[in-house]
């Protein structure tokens, strides 16, 4: 099963830090977000890393090569301009293949265990998608979707999606590559028909989308403060 990591964005709220390097490539105590993600899927079992470049690319691809420093393979989905996440996704697919694979954003942090979405698939149903969903943070109180009893849906209360999750090629088939997509549209109709499933992950996350965010998690990995996401909770 092989993984794919979202590093394509321009990082606009985490400005100036991304006017000359790339978001994925900030460091938190010295160590740069994605190499920490590309260590916990290493970890997990996952050799084979998808990665989509645009904003900055060069210096991502610099920095992390083919990725044997951490005993995985790394290929590069380049974009000319950001795609949005279903985009890149789509335009990425030659190179993720017809199997299921797991797609995680590159400036999130947590100790979610990847391992586990090797079981993507076996539920009692056939998802399209599997979803990481968590408690809602401050910053974004509404939440994205329902989930109960393993599925995800429109009613009830709604968790935040944390960036994690587990597809099927089929789910993108719609996109043309090199064209902007976003993710939300491409699951709102199949969590519609029942064909989404998700889990509610309960330990650290954090979205590292500005400057003050990242400080924090800098506490957390430096000083081992807790990790304060501000969560709200959906339950």
């Amino acid at each position: 099963m092989k993984a794919m990591i979202l590093a394509a964005g321009r990082g606009e709220r985490m400005r100036p830090l991304t006017d000359a390097t790339p978001k994925p490539l900030l460091p938190a105590a010295g160590k740069p977000i994605i190499v920490r993600t590309i260590e916990a899927l290493a970890r997990a079992g996952f050799s084979q890393l998808v990665i989509n470049v645009s904003h900055l690319g060069e210096q991502i691809e610099a920095v992390l090569e083919d990725g044997r420093r951490w005993d995985v393979s790394i290929r590069y989905s380049r974009e000319a301009e950001p795609l949005e996440t279903a985009g890149g996704i789509a335009t990425a697919l030659p190179l993720l293949g017809r199997e299921p694979f797991i797609v995680v954003n590159g400036d999130i942090y947590t100790d979610f265990d990847f391992a586990t979405l090797r079981d993507f698939g076996r539920a009692p149903f056939e998802p399209l998608a599997h979803l990481v969903m968590v408690d809602n943070p401050a910053h974004h109180p509404a939440g994205d979707f329902a989930l109960q009893d393993g599925r995800i849906g429109c009613a009830g209360a709604r968790y935040t999606f944390s960036g994690v999750g587990a597809y099927r090629p089929a789910l993108f088939e719609s996109v043309a590559p090199h064209t902007k997509a976003q993710l939300a549209r491409l699951l709102r109709p199949q969590i519609e028909a029942g064909r989404v499933s998700g889990e509610h992950h309960r330990g650290q996350w954090s979205d590292i989308g500005t400057p003050e965010r990242l400080r924090a998690l800098e506490d957390v990995l430096t000083h081992g403060a807790h990790l304060r996401t501000n969560r709200v909770k959906a339950d």
